[in-house]
């Protein structure tokens, strides 16, 4: 059995998400079906983690086995992307992998990037890659806003009702935000999220920012531990991005 890591970029604005479900077009069915294709034998892809339907990927890691040696690894990238490239499915690195690599289990951090665009026009190049926010927000109250966040907590504030982790206690490596012109990026890093945390983050980060919450407000909502309908509303999927799975 021979394993192999492949790093994979796609726009999710025309799927279902990452995984596999039983009705809709999967990022994870798109690919494990067109590989099994292109191999001749059924394979099993494994993710690094699941993308929610509308959420897009720089670079999400996943694996497969298969039975016979992929000889020419670079043939094998372009027959792939051949099939997948009309769906803004690209495979950018396919790498041969020991049996003891897990895309999933192995990962010690991710990393996902949050776009806003501030500003009164809305994103013509970039539409659905990005929130489109006109109302001017504050950075320095959503840095310190962010500040709160780090370290580890219980992240049960923004987990989603659906989330079947078995626990929300999670550690926040780091958040990164900066402005280029009225284009803003929030980089979130922690070994893993629980289902919508970053989304629901971004969320209330824009309440803090656009000053509809005071940090005591963000603060006490934060360490409260329940997702009611106090919080923001959780920011929507077309501006984040799976930026990076590090091992």
């Amino acid at each position: 059995m021979h394993r192999y890591q492949i790093l994979i970029e796609y726009v999710g604005t025309n799927f279902i998400g990452w995984q596999i479900q039983s009705k809709g077009q999967s990022v994870q069915k798109l690919i494990q079906i067109k590989i099994s294709k292109l191999l001749k034998e059924k394979i099993n892809l494994i993710g690094s983690g699941r993308t929610d339907s509308g959420v897009h990927a720089i670079e999400q890691s996943a694996h497969f086995d298969c039975k016979k040696k992929i000889e020419n690894l670079d043939k094998f990238l372009k027959s792939i992307n051949y099939f997948l490239n009309t769906k803004l499915v690209s495979i950018t690195s396919i790498k041969k992998k020991s049996l003891n690599f897990h895309a999933r289990f192995s990962a010690k951090q991710r990393i996902y990037t949050y776009i806003i665009f501030n500003r009164i026009s809305r994103p013509s190049i970039e539409k659905n890659r990005g929130w489109h926010i006109r109302k001017k927000l504050d950075l320095k109250l959503m840095k310190k806003g962010a500040k709160k966040l780090l370290g580890t907590h219980d992240f049960s504030t923004f987990r989603s009702s659906s989330c079947n982790a078995k626990s929300p206690i999670r550690t926040m490596k780091s958040i990164k935000i900066k402005k280029v012109k009225n284009k803003i990026q929030i980089q979130f890093k922690s070994q893993s999220f629980l289902q919508q945390q970053v989304r629901s983050m971004v969320g209330c980060l824009k309440y803090l920012s656009e000053k509809k919450w005071n940090l005591k407000k963000f603060e006490r909502i934060f360490k409260s531990k329940r997702r009611t309908s106090n919080n923001a509303p959780t920011a929507p999927a077309h501006g984040l991005f799976l930026e990076k799975v590090i091992y």
